[in-house]
């Protein structure tokens, strides 16, 4: 089998189709994948075919400055048309001679009328619950704004989004459509998302609330084996003191100042922090012994010996958190960032920050509750109930045609 894993997106959105890539090697498939070309030397690297789609993503992830004004509708249809039009003209060659696409991400919206011209299979996969439609839920706001009537309920506001969909998104996928031979599509986002999409979240800290309108299958989180040794500098960083406190957004904008409102929140607590620059190139303010700032690490060797993790929210970051059973400061920005840190209160493993900025008097709040004993009892609880099979379950759901 040959299969074709696809994503427009971050580390969140590739990393989990590098998981599944390696589980299905490991069953003797071979895998290839079209992603953003930040992750093409990455993923070259552990022996795949990589098919680069877009431009590079890593200059949208600086802080975030203090008034960002929203894209005019002139410059959203255009970002719309051009990424669009990016996906119809690489997908093709990236799936020839694949059995299936695998589509990660609601940005993902080429792959299913590619496999459609192909005669391929073709399954689509979200990372978190609330971006799939449930009548338990409504919609996260894909294109940047909230349902119009917030107090109807789920259903209608799913209707509404797939309006948006239509009207967002449609004209432009039918034009490549016709093009290419196919006949368009009326629902939009049912034609990418299908009436049988995947989820490859953690059923105890992303579960699929039933009974639903749509047969998701949940696989569990797709978790890419890391066996990184942690620099040395870290080693000894961490050897030398009690457990500090860690904080890093990823792939992602940051809010301004993140790091030096932990920092100072950590030695308000009397904790030492471990700063993740990240693509937003995070540092604290001063060079104290208290405070190591690191490029990428590796998240499953570093989070079960910290105190706590400071982060945005991110699907794979939070899964990480809590499998290695750290208590967590969720700072949401935007899309399905506050479904996790609304979890994590939830499930008592950590907390969402304030909708405010955050600052160090906020952060010292906040970290002062999740460094309570029983914070840290729960979220070691909860790690034991995290799957870590997720992508070999998908892998073989693939080999075997489901």
């Amino acid at each position: 089998m040959r299969v074709l894993l696809s994503t427009i997106g971050t580390r969140g959105e590739v990393q989990p189709m590098v998981a599944l890539a390696m589980a299905l090697r490991e069953l003797g498939e071979e895998a290839r994948l079209c992603v953003p070309p930040d992750f093409r030397d990455w993923v070259e690297g552990l022996g795949f075919l990589v098919v680069p789609i877009g431009p590079e993503l890593r200059p949208t992830a600086t802080v975030a400055p203090r008034v960002q004004a929203p894209p005019t509708p002139e410059q959203r249809r255009r970002m719309i048309e051009d990424t669009v039009a990016v996906q119809f003209a690489t997908i093709p060659a990236a799936a020839e001679g694949c059995d299936v696409i695998v589509a990660g991400g609601a940005m993902s919206m080429a792959a299913h009328s590619v496999a459609e011209q192909l005669g391929i299979g073709y399954v689509y996969v979200s990372y978190c619950p609330v971006t799939l439609p449930s009548p338990h839920h409504a919609p996260v706001p894909v294109w940047g704004r909230a349902p119009a009537d917030a107090t109807a309920g789920n259903r209608a506001l799913w209707a509404e989004d797939a309006r948006r969909w239509n009207g967002t998104v449609g004209a432009a996928i039918n034009a490549h459509r016709a093009a290419a031979g196919l006949a368009p599509v009326a629902d939009t986002r049912g034609h990418l998302f299908t009436d049988r999409p995947w989820l490859a979240a953690d059923p105890t800290l992303g579960p699929w609330p039933e009974p639903a309108d749509i047969g998701v299958v949940q696989t569990g989180a797709w978790i890419l084996p890391d066996r990184r040794p942690l620099p040395p500098e870290l080693e000894k960083f961490l050897d030398d003191g009690e457990p500090p406190v860690c904080v890093g957004f990823g792939s992602v904008r940051a809010p301004r100042d993140i790091a030096r409102a932990t920092v100072g929140a950590a030695r308000a607590l009397g904790r030492r922090v471990i700063v993740l620059r990240g693509w937003a190139g995070l540092s604290p303010a001063d060079d104290g012994p208290d405070c190591l700032s690191v490029d990428e690490v590796d998240q499953q060797t570093l989070f079960p010996r910290v105190a706590a993790v400071v982060h945005h929210g991110g699907a794979g970051t939070t899964t990480a958190a809590a499998l290695a059973g750290a208590p967590q400061v969720v700072v949401p920005q935007l899309y399905d960032q506050h479904y996790w840190a609304l979890r994590a209160g939830d499930l008592g493993i950590g907390i969402a920050h304030p909708p405010a900025a955050p600052t160090a008097e906020s952060l010292a709040e906040a970290l002062g509750r999740v460094l309570h004993p029983g914070v840290a009892a729960r979220a070691a609880s909860v790690a034991g109930e995290v799957r870590t099979d997720g992508a070999a379950v998908a892998a073989q759901r693939l080999i075997d045609g489901a």
